[in-house]
């Protein structure tokens, strides 16, 4: 006869290897709708400062290899337009683009936490990939109601080895469709830096795509919203697409 203290355990140990499974699940399936092979997106980016003010550049972007190429250029206002930015390597390189000097300059690899045009994400976050299964270890905390949505609540460890962009990371995915609705961004003193939602999600070619994301940082007291005016999945990047040549364009 299995002692109960010794069956209790048993069942604790698996219950918590079945929460493993279901979080790394999870983190797959979000990876996967949130990594097209390709897309091309036309969006206007609303920078709102501490003291109210506001700024509104729009630009077009494109992805490429799931992620791991990008690049994006400002067309509006008329005192920016033409600047542009390229990833590779999921942002592990990141070259720019300033028409006033025509030159292409590639950035310190620090540089992948700065803030992209002044707005509140980094150039970091504009990146793409499997980074949350590459850099952090998931962990199940349950069903919530999140942004009207029940949703998967998932925790996202930092491996310190593979250089994660944040220590820790909350995540709410809707169960319906595993869309992501929400996510908490954690610094190294365990402070709630930066918040994103994800807003008024619609299908498009058979992706579920928010066509508004507001990040928020909460010690500057700023907020940037993004909002989609145009995307497709079926582009194709023409041969050297994502190069620095192409970034003068």
């Amino acid at each position: 006869m299995i002692n109960k203290t010794i069956l209790a355990l048993i069942v604790c140990v698996s219950t918590a290897y079945s929460q493993d499974e279901l979080a790394v699940k999870i983190i797959k399936t979000v990876t996967e709708i949130m990594s097209p092979e390709n897309m091309k997106s036309i969006g206007t980016q609303t920078i709102t400062t501490s003291s109210g003010k506001q700024r509104t550049f729009e630009f077009e972007s494109y992805t490429g290899g799931k992620g791991e190429s990008s690049l994006t250029r400002y067309t509006k206002p008329a005192s920016i337009r033409g600047q542009a930015f390229l990833t590779l390597n999921n942002a592990n390189d990141i070259w720019t683009y300033f028409p006033r000097t025509k030159r292409v300059r590639k950035l310190a690899s620090h540089a992948k936490k700065q803030k992209v045009q002044g707005s509140d994400f980094t150039y970091e976050d504009m990146g793409g990939g499997d980074v949350f299964l590459k850099k952090f270890i998931p962990k199940y905390l349950g069903e919530e109601n999140k942004n009207e949505a029940l949703c998967w609540k998932v925790e996202l460890i930092g491996i310190q080895e593979e250089e994660p962009p944040y220590p820790r990371i909350i995540m709410w995915a809707r169960k319906s469709d595993y869309a992501p609705v929400y996510l908490d961004y954690y610094d190294e003193s365990g402070f709630n830096m930066k918040s994103l939602s994800l807003e008024d999600i619609k299908d498009v070619e058979g992706y579920p795509t928010a066509m508004k994301m507001i990040m928020t940082d909460h010690k500057e007291r700023s907020s940037t919203s993004m909002e989609t005016l145009e995307v497709t999945y079926k582009w194709e990047p023409p041969k050297d697409f994502f190069s620095e040549r192409n970034l003068q364009k």
